[in-house]
């Protein structure tokens, strides 16, 4: 599945599914049927299999079952982030290239590292498909793009080797891990890559069962239509399991709980000489399997 949460005439956030240029708002398609499905996607998440085998035969029966007034046309909707994790997992130097590129523009260590390098973006910082990412020039003139995979877990994940880690995941989306590169304090990532809106989510959070291999996916990233990045998750340093059995060696991951994957080169501040955001610009994080997410860059001075 296709999930989503979106807005219609500027009404409440609501759950659905795409299917092709359509969207089926599961609330609405389960209360028809008298049966019962969570209203938003977190609360989905967090109820399970069950949940989703419901959702899943809903959908099934087919666009001639479903009643008119659950189907919408994508493009009537206003797309909302999928949802507000309860945290959001970075991990830095996950491409080889983007370790060499680091350590030349951000002077971190050229040495690739042993384990995988953690940071955490709060929820706060979550914006969805088409929000704007904010960029306040009396805090930074180096506001920069990094386009990754997002890893949504579904199942609570403590002391998981890498051969289950995959039980535990819901299934994937994009994150752009935007980055105000001169406010990393005394090495501390925290602020420079946690202000609202640096974490453009989205544009949907598409399951498990419907990435064949999430190690083998195109990935991209366009300013202004020009390509900066380009890779393939075949690329990364740790692969996702080995990231989730790092992680839960000694911290939760609950139902929701985001991990982004890395990024790789490509990154405004490796480019020669460094290009930066600017307000006016439009960024696309594209993910093959996912799709795109695009954002505008306005001024929040």
């Amino acid at each position: 599945m296709r999930l989503l949460s979106y807005t219609l005439d500027d009404a409440s956030v609501r759950l659905g599914a795409q299917v092709d240029d359509v969207v089926v708002d599961l609330t609405t398609l389960a209360r028809r049927a008298s049966v019962q499905l969570p209203p938003d996607l977190l609360s989905f998440i967090q109820a399970g299999a069950a949940a989703q085998e419901t959702a899943r035969g809903l959908l099934a029966a087919g666009p001639t079952a479903w009643p008119a007034e659950a189907v919408h046309r994508l493009h009537d909707l206003s797309l909302r982030a999928p949802l507000r994790p309860g945290k959001i997992i970075g991990v830095g130097l996950n491409y080889i290239e983007h370790v060499e590129e680091s350590s030349r523009s951000l002077d971190t260590d050229k040495d690739l590292p042993p384990r995988p390098v953690l940071f955490g973006k709060p929820a706060t910082a979550v914006t969805g498909p088409g929000q704007p990412i904010l960029h306040n020039a009396d805090l930074t003139t180096q506001l920069d793009w990094e386009c990754e995979l997002a890893v949504v877990i579904g199942r609570p994940a403590f002391k998981v080797s890498e051969a289950q880690a995959y039980d535990h995941i819901f299934g994937f989306s994009i994150v752009n891990d935007i980055s105000a590169r001169d406010q990393r304090r005394s090495g501390q990532w925290f602020f420079s890559k946690g202000q609202d809106s640096y974490a453009p989510f989205g544009p949907v959070v598409v399951t498990r069962d419907e990435i064949r291999d999430p190690m083998a996916l195109d990935l991209s990233l366009r300013v202004n239509g020009v390509t900066k990045q380009k890779s393939n998750t075949r690329h990364m340093l740790f692969p996702i399991a080995r990231l989730i059995a790092d992680i839960s060696s000694g911290m939760t991951l609950e139902p929701g709980d985001v991990i982004a994957t890395g990024s790789p080169s490509g990154v405004g501040a490796g480019m020669v000489p460094p290009e930066f955001l600017r307000p006016g610009d439009t960024v696309e994080a594209t993910v093959e399997g996912i799709g795109t997410l695009t954002n505008p860059v306005v001024d929040a001075r």
